[in-house]
């Protein structure tokens, strides 16, 4: 079982570069050539997310990523740091939903309650790009910890490949 960790200032043009390793970590780890748009994709969203938070909330702070190869499965876990009490800019959810864990699977959209529009900044909820997600990988859970919030996300690999 490999481990890639990666840090990045919370600064937009770095998501590519996380979509890049994680491309790149998620071939090498023998997810198939046809989820590797997935892969990137769902990637791009939870960086540009914790991206996000951290410049609201935490621009000092790195976002953090580890992609880990499980044998059977790719692994990608995205977490900032943003705190807990700034509420649901910067986690996605709710406030209800802050100390909740979400999971989803590819049976279904995962759960989520969208911010109120007075709440938010774009056209689109904050729980919009974990949506997304949610129908970009294979397995998707979502939980609110002390440090943060943490997105993993993982994808059928094939432990032969390398």
């Amino acid at each position: 079982m490999a481990t890639v960790e990666v840090t990045f200032t919370p600064l937009p043009a770095h998501v590519r570069t996380a979509r890049l390793v994680a491309t790149a970590v998620a071939r090498r780890s023998g997810v198939a050539e046809t989820l590797l748009d997935e892969v990137r994709l769902a990637v791009g969203e939870a960086c540009s997310r914790a991206v996000e938070a951290h410049r609201r909330y935490c621009p000092a702070e790195p976002v953090r990523i580890e992609l880990t190869d499980l044998g059977g499965r790719f692994e990608v876990v995205v977490t900032d740091a943003a705190p807990p009490e700034a509420g649901p800019d910067a986690s996605g959810f709710a406030p209800a939903m802050d100390t909740a864990a979400v999971s989803a699977t590819n049976g279904g959209p995962a759960p989520f309650h969208p911010v109120p529009a007075e709440t938010r900044d774009g056209a689109f909820p904050a729980a919009f790009g974990l949506a997304v997600i949610s129908g970009l990988a294979d397995d998707v859970q979502v939980s609110s910890t002390e440090s943060g919030l943490s997105v993993r996300m993982s994808w059928p690999a094939s432990p032969t490949a390398g």
